[in-house]
């Protein structure tokens, strides 16, 4: 007998549930969405309210009472936005409303993320003990702290037109990106929802989906789901097992196991952004691309450029170049590009390994820097680019290790593993035993490293399939998943940011 109940338990909040784009309850509730859409769709404002509507209840199912928080910082953000909008230029007034606009955004993040890292540095500097206290994070609140940040600074600077509420509200709360970004400029997205006429009202920009969008979306779906359901979740079993106790493995299972979760990272999160984009054009609006082949970067520098693109550049926009940027001196442009990077893995997580890892990547910057400053440009035409490739790859796979462990004694621990006990005959057993992980990781990172001319013929083929065999492909797919998954449905890994 069908309980109505249980089914509708399905629609309220649950913590060991959260949201996900690759869960069928998403799948079922999206698909209803959809068709609610489509009727409203040519009508603005009920647009925008529909899907603020679903934004608010998205949120909702990944993060329950944490609603309310996210309703306090689009309040006060836009109060702040306000202020400033009506403040004279370049008045004290103004600064002050933009100051204290950040510092009400960052409040919240400061306490849900860092009260009780500072509160243990501040105990153990005093020689006492750090009681435990579980401080919930909400899902998310970096991604729209950090968007509510540059829409005050950019309505600062008046870099866009100042929206009505209706339109920020939808801005702030649109489900593709909410919870694990990428970080939405105002100044890129609000033009897609609504333009000032100049007469105190405002003009809608009609929302369409060509056939190419269509299919553009399907493939960046399709493309999503595997990366993250099938490949990143398949070798994350591996990986969480070797992490979780490293001192009971091998150097060589412990460098599969950072190998694995360099595959995973990549596939987990740019698998998110390529559904969100792809869920975001079947709604008729573009979010920026968040990825761009990362793993191929020749350099470091290369690297940053193409790995998480939407965080780079916020922290380019709203850190180094506030700093100071590349305009007060070489040595001093070290210095801001070290703060900036400790700054985006201050970010990450209220932990040492953190800085750690954005003081290392610091460092490889400057190094970048200094090797273009003082080596001729004759001198590095001969470093042959494979060799660049790889020590590249290298050093962003060994600095994923202190990301991914539980404490920097653990990646210590993995590290003298990997540097003083690799053995051929260990990696062969793993082969004999764990035959699909490593086609599986093989596969994955031959797929990171595709030419861009590749990947645009493959999508030129998947186009022009008939819209069964695409159905049939992504039924494939789901079936795949199933019988690789493991036993409980994986989250993001950046919900947890």
């Amino acid at each position: 007998m069908f309980d109505l109940s249980l089914f509708w338990q399905q629609f309220l909040y649950d913590e060991k549930r959260p949201m996900l784009f690759h869960t069928g309850f998403f799948l079922f509730l999206f698909s209803a969405f959809l068709a609610l859409y489509a009727l409203v769709a040519y009508r603005a404002q009920w647009r925008m309210w529909l899907l603020t509507a679903f934004g608010f209840y998205f949120y909702y199912k990944a993060s329950g009472l944490f609603l309310l928080l996210l309703l306090a910082t689009i309040s006060g953000d836009y109060l702040f936005s306000l202020l400033i909008a009506y403040s004279p230029k370049g008045s004290f007034w103004r600064k002050l409303a933009l100051f204290f606009g950040i510092l009400f955004s960052l409040s919240f993040l400061l306490y849900f993320k860092y009260a009780d890292f500072f509160a243990a540095q501040l105990h153990a500097l005093q020689g006492v003990a750090h009681p435990k206290v579980d401080i919930i994070l909400p899902i998310g609140i970096s991604f729209y702290t950090f968007q509510s940040i540059s829409y005050l600074v950019d309505s600062y600077y008046e870099r866009f037109e100042r929206p009505s509420f209706r339109a920020y509200l939808l801005y702030m709360t649109y489900f593709p990106h909410l919870v694990a970004g990428p970080i939405v400029r105002a100044r890129d997205f609000l033009p897609q929802i609504e333009q000032p006429d100049g007469k105190n009202g405002y003009q809608y920009p009609s929302i369409s989906l060509p056939a190419a969008h269509f299919h553009e979306a399907f493939w960046l779906i399709l493309k999503g789901f595997v990366k993250k359901a099938i490949i990143g979740d398949f070798v994350a079993q591996y990986a969480d097992i070797v992490f979780a106790t490293p001192a009971d493995f091998s150097g060589t299972e412990q460098l599969m196991a950072s190998l694995a979760y360099t595959l995973q990272i990549f596939c987990d999160f740019s698998g998110y952004t390529d559904m969100a984009i792809g869920i975001s054009l079947l709604l008729g609006y573009r979010l920026c691309k968040n990825f761009d082949s990362p793993y191929a970067a020749l350099n470091i520098t290369d690297f940053w450029r193409r790995w998480h693109i939407s965080l780079s550049f916020w922290l380019r926009d709203y850190v180094y170049i506030p700093l100071g940027g590349n305009r007060k001196g070489f040595y001093a442009q070290l210095l801001f590009l070290l703060i900036t990077m400790l700054v985006g893995g201050f970010w990450h997580g209220a932990n040492w390994k953190f800085v750690f890892w954005g003081a290392a990547h610091g460092f490889l910057l400057i190094g970048h820097k200094l090797f273009l400053r003082f080596i001729p440009a004759s001198a590095r035409a001969y470093f042959p680019r494979p060799l660049a490739w790889l020590l590249t790859f290298c050093a962003v796979a060994l600095l994923w290790i202190p990301f991914r462990a539980l404490s920097m004694s653990d990646a210590w621990l993995m590290y003298k593993g990997i540097f003083s006990s690799f053995s051929w005959i260990t990696l062969q057993n793993i082969y004999l035993n764990n035959e699909l992980f490593l086609y599986l990781l093989l596969l994955g990172f031959a797929a990171t490293l595709l030419p861009n001319t590749l990947k645009n013929h493959l999508f030129q083929r998947f186009e022009r399939m008939d819209f069964a065999l695409k159905m049939l492909l992504f039924a494939l797919c789901i079936q795949i998943f199933l019988q690789v998954q493991s036993e409980n449905v994986q989250p993001f890994i950046y919900f947890q940011f």
